[in-house]
């Protein structure tokens, strides 16, 4: 079986935002809650991966890690995300010549 980091991303009391990296489950569940398991999701990686009480997740990174947010950092990261401007690029409309 894959081994995976425990990415836990929340904010700090002056609003930063303060990440830790957990390599096994037991170290998680020092300090967080397990409220299930994943079974809803389309990512076979991510089936059977803990589900936490108070953190959204998992979400896979690259690197075999599970990345769980906090509400308030999931909230902030998905508002930052929607205004977040693409560049579009357009074709050139051809000249049609007869």
């Amino acid at each position: 079986m894959k081994r995976h980091v425990f990415r836990i991303v929340t904010k700090g009391p002056e609003g930063e935002y303060r990440i830790r990296d957990y390599v096994s489950e037991e170290e998680v569940l020092r300090w967080h809650v397990q409220s299930g398991t994943c079974d809803y999701t389309l990512d076979n990686s991510l089936r059977g991966q803990p589900i936490f009480k108070g953190l959204i997740g998992p979400m896979p990174e690259p690197g075999g890690v599970l990345r769980y947010e906090s509400c308030d950092v999931f909230e902030q990261m998905t508002k930052e995300w929607s205004e977040h401007k693409r560049k579009y690029r357009c074709k050139k409309k051809l000249k049609q010549q007869d």
